[in-house]
């Protein structure tokens, strides 16, 4: 990709480049709460690690762009002159959005509501079966806050399990990295849980 880059200074069109090769060679299989090493040694994949990886390669080409944290998605906004491009990292076909109408409703079917709240702490992000019908969260997080969710991910799987001290223990990870207020509330939930099938508090 350095090579490429230097053979060309079309940002859309080395854009492009980006999405195609990080499919090709990184981004293989999308499989629901892959974590950033199962996308290294396996090729497995989802929103967060594909999003991880695409921010990675956007810095390193110096590229104007937003992560964008949602209710259950994260998905990624690039500035090129002026104009939004869309990456949609769980689809290889179809998952970098240029046309203005197309950009358009992708963002507003996202648009939070006024007043909601985030429906289920319990839920992780990047499963594409649940229901869009929640609308709290909205937000830019930064490539550190995205490690922040990769962390909350693997709680949600540890507390559905009903294993709360692993999920609190990831919960505490997760703060570390990002300050989030439903990482802090689903850190109180298995604390609380913990307590009525333990009974006794875990740190």
């Amino acid at each position: 990709m350095d090579h490429k880059r230097s053979k060309t200074k079309n940002d859309y069109n080395f854009l492009r480049s980006i999405f195609q090769k990080s499919h090709q060679t990184l981004l293989k299989n999308y499989v629901q709460h892959s974590t950033f090493n199962d996308m290294l040694q396996e090729g497995n994949f989802d929103c967060v690690s594909g999003s991880a990886t695409l921010g990675m390669l956007l810095d390193r080409y110096n590229y104007n762009y937003e992560i964008i944290e949602t209710d259950y998605h994260v998905f990624i906004l690039v500035d090129i002159n002026d104009k939004t491009v869309i990456l949609e990292s769980t689809l290889a076909i179809g998952g970098m959005i240029s046309s203005p109408s197309e950009v358009r409703a992708y963002l507003e079917s996202y648009q939070p509501v006024e007043f909601a709240q985030l429906a289920s702490l319990t839920e992780r992000l990047g499963d594409p079966e649940l229901s869009l019908d929640d609308h709290a969260i909205f937000r830019k997080v930064s490539l550190i806050e995205l490690a922040g969710l990769q962390y909350y991910n693997d709680a949600i799987t540890h507390f559905n399990e009903q294993s709360f001290g692993l999920a609190s223990k990831q919960l505490s990870k997760a703060l570390v990295l990002y300050n989030s207020e439903r990482i802090k509330n689903l850190q109180d939930l298995a604390k609380e849980q913990a307590y009525k099938v333990y009974g006794y508090d875990i740190k």
